[in-house]
């Protein structure tokens, strides 16, 4: 399957949380490792490889990482986000003052295993329901500080994002129906505080409730731990009515079966809090 590259994110985002994470691993002294068994002007070069198969990404973070210590630092890269790579594939080179190289090192690989590691994670589930309409989608369970770079990282592999944050749609869940106190009560005022330009989505978790979220007009519908069959049922009643959206602890093991009832969405928030790093390192060259 062929995945469009996603556009890189502008450096004006990245650069503060760059910066947060040096001043973090920095502290009050700098790298006193470096410092203790290094010459301050000895120069050396090093690679950044991918050490198992998978999609990159999170060169970006990776160049910034050095520039910032050190902007003599050169970064020259290999490859690109989103780009699918086998294991031993060098994915930088990195050349200049060999202190900086390492302080910057352990900041750089965090940032370009984690992102790889949810990239990689998306496109095998990606591939795995191609056959299916679904299109696989994350959530807004992500790392606090770190959402707009995880919902990238879902993009390089191929998935797409649902909410980025609260300001986005209006989605009406479980809890906001309760306090409103049912469910066609909390339609309504969503649709009148809404207008036109903000979308809605409804979360049901009976067909009861979705046929009432149908009756009161959403073109959205969040099909909440369903089983498969239940969930097929679902998707019959919003045929020519609404789109779906399956969602509720799924995962790699049953995310087909989820695909299968023709859901037009699937979200899972595993794809940015259980996916595993990519093991990435820095090894020295020259």
């Amino acid at each position: 399957m062929t995945v469009a590259r996603e556009p890189a994110l502008d450096e004006v985002l990245l650069k503060p949380l760059v910066e947060a994470a040096l001043t973090e691993d920095l502290g009050r002294r700098g790298d006193v490792t470096s410092q203790a068994t290094i010459p301050a002007d000895m120069q050396a070069q090093l690679q950044i490889k991918a050490r198992q198969a998978g999609v990159i990404c999170g060169m970006d973070l990776a160049r910034l990482s050095f520039a910032l210590v050190d902007a003599q630092i050169a970064f020259i890269a290999q490859v690109t986000d989103g780009e699918r790579v086998e294991a031993d594939t060098v994915l930088a080179i990195v050349r200049g003052n060999a202190r900086h190289l390492l302080t910057a090192e352990r900041t750089a690989l965090n940032f370009m295993t984690h992102l790889s590691g949810i990239a990689t994670a998306t496109r095998q589930i990606v591939d795995s329901v191609a056959e299916y309409p679904a299109q696989i989608t994350c959530t807004r369970k992500t790392i606090p500080g770190l959402r707009i770079l995880q919902k990238y990282a879902v993009r390089c592999g191929g998935g797409r994002n649902h909410r980025l944050g609260l300001d986005d749609a209006i989605l009406i869940k479980d809890n906001h129906i309760a306090i409103a106190g049912d469910i066609k009560t909390a339609i309504q005022q969503a649709q009148n505080f809404a207008g036109h330009l903000i979308p809605i989505e409804v979360e049901v978790d009976t067909l009861e409730q979705l046929a009432q979220a149908l009756d009161a007009g959403v073109s959205l519908v969040l099909l909440d731990n369903m089983s498969s069959e239940i969930l097929s049922q679902a998707v019959a009643m919003c045929k020519g009515r609404a789109r779906t959206e399956a969602s509720g602890g799924i995962t790699p093991e049953t995310v087909q079966a989820a695909a299968k009832t023709g859901v037009d969405f699937i979200a899972m928030g595993y794809l940015t809090h259980s996916t595993t790093a990519l093991d990435i390192g820095l090894d020295f060259s020259a």
